[in-house]
């Protein structure tokens, strides 16, 4: 498919206009970033695992009635899905201590928590995405009442389908974060699961061994992140046709 007119260029995802109205090309990039991409490298290979691995949670949350932009992958790095106005909250749902909230509340990292605790971070790079509250939300007109309790219901449906898939597989699904996006149909809304959801947004730990197979790997300087992204997508059963080859990544200036 030609590609068409570049719309926005993130940090691991590019956007491109799609061939029909509504429509969006989702490129996968090969650069890792961290700490607010204070850390940056180019890993190959790692944008061709994201996507595959994207899609089939995108699918199997599609299955169980959970609403998604996702429409099909194009090829290797692209996939096509539906243009949304993207609500501006990362939403985080924590199973397990680990990260910003061990460092928050003193938990020692890997503490199960009561039960999953969903916090939501106001997307702004250059703020470093703080943790806001609901009051929050609601003072700055980022979402109404009922996005958030739609928000909220949808974030915990996410939880239970891939604890579970990961549980299968024998991974520990510590937390994760997934970004919401509106689609309007006529005067109708409706509320979406956008973006991805793949090991760069999700902390996977292995159930015996406590081996980290996510980007903390890359955060804390663990081995090969590739490696770590092929496991999860070889016991996933998805892994591409031709998996990237592991090698050493390339630091960017």
């Amino acid at each position: 498919m030609a590609r068409r007119k570049k719309i926005y260029e993130g940090k691991a995802k590019t956007l491109y206009e799609g061939p029909e109205p509504g429509t969006i090309v989702q490129y996968f990039k090969d650069d890792a970033t961290a700490f607010n991409a204070e850390k940056h490298d180019v890993i190959e290979g790692k944008g061709v695992l994201n996507n595959i691995l994207s899609e089939f949670f995108m699918l199997g949350l599609a299955q169980i009635g959970v609403p998604t932009h996702f429409l099909k992958r194009l090829n290797m790095r692209e996939q096509l899905v539906r243009s949304c106005e993207i609500i501006p909250l990362e939403v985080i749902v924590r199973n397990y201590a680990a990260g910003s909230i061990s460092k928050r509340l003193g938990i020692d990292e890997g503490t199960q928590l009561p039960r999953p605790v969903v916090e939501y971070c106001y997307k702004d790079d250059a703020l470093g995405d703080p943790l806001v509250t609901e009051e929050h939300i609601a003072a700055f007109g980022w979402a109404s009442q009922q996005d958030m309790d739609d928000i909220l219901s949808l974030a915990l449906r996410v939880n239970d389908f891939l604890s579970g898939v990961f549980l299968a597989v024998g991974i520990r699904l510590v937390d994760f974060k997934i970004e919401i996006g509106r689609i309007y149909e006529g005067d109708f809304q409706r509320l979406v699961i956008a973006d991805e959801i793949s090991p760069d947004s999700c902390r996977l730990w292995d159930i015996k061994t406590g081996q980290k197979l996510d980007k903390d790997v890359f955060r804390r300087d663990l081995g090969s992140l590739t490696d770590a992204y092929s496991e999860v997508a070889r016991r996933l059963g998805v892994m591409p046709n031709n998996p990237p080859a592991p090698g050493k990544p390339t630091l960017v200036n």
